[in-house]
């Protein structure tokens, strides 16, 4: 059990490093209000995980992934929400680009925890990827004869320090490289890149057979 454990710890780890639909977020995100902003999206990310952990013990994501109309729909959904996301970052880039250069520094939007909470959580919850990867990935480390529902919290409570860990440390470097270059164009190239990106992905989520 305890290499099994270590297993899903390394796994989860790459997981989490590996670039997607989160990490897009994180760093929109953070661009557009600051390290707060970040860190609390990265909560509603995580706190994710605790639904698809539950869904999966409960037997509702077998049946998501058997049911087309479902599954279809939440996908659908899924990818409505990243290019939703992504035209709000076109838009804010555009702002941004009728607005006067006489300032070398572009001050933070408002903070809103709830706006924050929000985005990362729907974005992890309607992401039907992570609903495939938990249904097929967590059940290799649940023993049949404890709680399915307990170690699937507890795996899902490691994937949550972990993937906090590792978005706030993004957060505070995407801080970092924004204060260091210091110039209204850089959060333009941060909201233009990240809109382009998660329509891309949107448009192939909602294309993906």
């Amino acid at each position: 059990m305890e290499f099994g454990l270590w297993t899903y710890l390394l796994t989860i780890t790459v997981l989490t490093l590996t670039p997607g639909v989160d990490t897009l977020l994180i760093v929109r995100n953070t661009a557009r209000g600051g390290w707060k902003d970040g860190a609390f999206s990265s909560v509603g990310i995580c706190s994710g995980l605790f639904v698809h952990a539950s869904v999966s013990a409960l037997g509702i994501s077998l049946i998501l992934l058997q049911t087309a109309w479902a599954f279809s729909a939440l996908k659908l959904a899924g990818a409505c929400y990243l290019i939703w996301l992504g035209i709000t970052s076109f838009r804010k880039a555009l702002q941004r680009r009728s607005q006067p250069d006489v300032t070398h520094l572009i001050s933070p939007q408002p903070f809103r925890a709830a706006r924050s909470l929000r985005e990362g959580l729907l974005s992890n919850v309607l992401n039907p990827k992570t609903v495939i990867f938990y249904m097929a990935f967590l059940p290799q480390f649940i023993d049949p004869n404890q709680s399915a529902l307990t170690q699937s919290l507890f795996l899902a409570f490691l994937h949550f320090v972990i993937a906090m860990v590792w978005q706030c440390t993004l957060a505070a470097i995407v801080v970092y490289a924004k204060s260091a270059m210091g110039h209204p164009s850089i959060s333009r190239f941060f909201d233009s890149v990240t809109g382009f990106l998660l329509v891309g992905l949107g448009l192939k989520l909602a294309l993906d057979k």
